[in-house]
């Protein structure tokens, strides 16, 4: 492609691209998926934990990625060949104000684990972000792109946690993912690492509109399906689909109630959960093991799991500390 013809192409509004709407649709159709996964947990019918272990944990963290790979590759195709700003201002007026709903909602419904910063926020903010990367050149935003791949390689694989400190574990600075042990939440998607797939995706459609495969895009995919008309209204069906999915468990749960949970498992889960979020699996599994095996020893399982004796209780605190140094 010559310059003039790629400066030509560049300067002309690229049409809405079907396939893209399609993979949305198909992003929105996997989330919704795995939401009722946790809603029927939510409900009893699964052990607490199931939804944020195993292969739904990597189900979730992969429609998470591809979502946020999608906005990056969205911003682009609006923003091409210039920004424009009123449509822009009016959807990320439309995403902030849905996830301050969120939040209020869910801090109504669930105050001990509601969501201060879940997909819809890192959305916003990334979008306000990706505007700012955009001016950037080209080899600027690819080097960006994988620094922030490398930084996150380091630490998860090479030194785990090296970047976390317990000096961003408040929520108002949790959310650009540098926290030590943030506060529970429902959903919690900080800026790091989950910056990395919308830079990929917006990295990866400005080099596609430079070389002309992005206009070439075009042509795949009519965006008449249902999966592409779904993908067209991604934040109304954000919106819409869980309190439909939890009214149904709810129902469910009325006309066929969940048995009840065995509490050694449920605790053995809930505390592999929260250990593996700064542990490893197998360093994990051994102090859960070794928490349970000293609260029974002791007679405390029982009350600790009714809520009578709580986290903080000196007898936990120990018998915590003598697993820990056991490790």
């Amino acid at each position: 492609m010559t310059l003039t013809a790629t400066t030509a192409a560049e300067s002309t509004k690229l049409p809405r691209i079907g396939l893209l709407d399609t993979v949305r649709g198909a992003a929105l159709v996997a989330m919704a998926t795995y939401h009722f996964t946790w809603d029927m947990e939510f409900m009893g019918y699964l052990t607490p934990g199931t939804a944020e272990t195993g292969w739904l944990k990597l189900y979730a963290r992969a429609i998470a990625s591809t979502f946020l790979f999608i906005v990056g590759l969205s911003l682009v195709l609006a923003s091409s060949p210039d920004i424009r700003w009123r449509p822009f201002w009016k959807r990320l007026a439309m995403i902030a104000a849905a996830a301050i709903l969120i939040s209020v909602a869910t801090f109504y419904f669930t105050p001990g684990e509601w969501i201060f910063f879940g997909i819809l926020h890192a959305i916003a903010v990334l979008s306000l972000l990706g505007v700012l990367v955009l001016r950037l050149p080209l080899a600027v935003t690819i080097a960006l792109t994988i620094g922030v791949a490398a930084a996150w390689c380091v630490d998860t694989w090479i030194s785990p946690g090296i970047l976390h400190s317990p000096l961003f574990n408040p929520r108002y600075l949790a959310w650009t993912g540098f926290a030590e042990m943030p506060e529970r939440s429902n959903d919690f998607v900080p800026i790091f690492p989950w910056a990395l797939p919308f830079l990929v995706g917006l990295t990866t459609a400005l080099i596609a509109l430079r070389t002309g495969v992005l206009a070439k895009l075009a042509t795949f995919g009519t965006g008449s399906t249902l999966l592409a008309k779904a993908g067209r209204h991604s934040l109304a069906f954000y919106l819409i689909h869980q309190p439909v999915l939890i009214s149904i468990a709810y129902g469910l749960s009325i006309v066929v109630p969940p048995a009840k949970p065995d509490p050694v498992e449920s605790y053995l889960k809930q505390c592999n959960v929260a250990c593996m979020q700064q542990e490893g699996e197998a360093l994990c599994r051994s102090f859960c093991q070794c928490t349970l095996d000293k609260l029974q020893t002791q007679n405390l399982f029982t009350p600790f799991q009714a809520g009578t004796i709580k986290a903080d209780d000196d007898r936990i605190l120990t018998l915590a500390s003598e697993c820990s140094s056991n490790q």
